[in-house]
């Protein structure tokens, strides 16, 4: 079984469009070898908001429901998002998201690595201890 990771809403997206990329075909093989895929909260609505069509709404929540969605005390998450947020600040990265700091601050909390199609991830992780795939080298 591989390591858990945390995929990106950006990588879902492509997934459900049928893009390929290095980022979606490692979700892709996740999803057939049933390795472990792990969801935030966040990552679940930015899913779930931008599907327009009922069915496939109904459809991508039924399969999403089968994923492990990390838990994290809201106030706590919000604090941390926030302590992330203006910590970049202060060394001068401004993230264009608040959500990427709520799914920075889950990744960090669990330890578990983000494969993400997102720069701020990147910019991020080099004032941080968040952890992206591939790994660093």
């Amino acid at each position: 079984m591989s390591e858990p990771l945390i995929f990106d809403t950006s990588v879902w997206i492509d997934f459900f469009r049928n893009k390929s990329s290095p980022q979606s075909d490692l979700l892709t093989a996740y999803v057939e070898n049933n390795d472990p895929v792990l969801l935030t909260p966040t990552i679940l609505q930015e899913i779930l908001q931008g599907i327009q069509d009922d069915n496939q709404y109904h459809q991508v929540k039924e399969t999403l429901s089968y994923f492990s969605i990390l838990q994290i005390a809201p106030v706590v998450a919000a604090i941390g998002a926030a302590e992330l947020y203006r910590s970049l600040r202060k060394k001068g990265l401004t993230i264009r998201k608040g959500n990427d700091c709520l799914i920075a601050f889950y990744e960090i909390e669990c330890s578990t690595p983000l494969v993400h199609i997102d720069g701020d991830f990147d910019r991020t992780s080099e004032h941080t201890n968040l952890q992206t795939w591939p790994p660093k080298q």
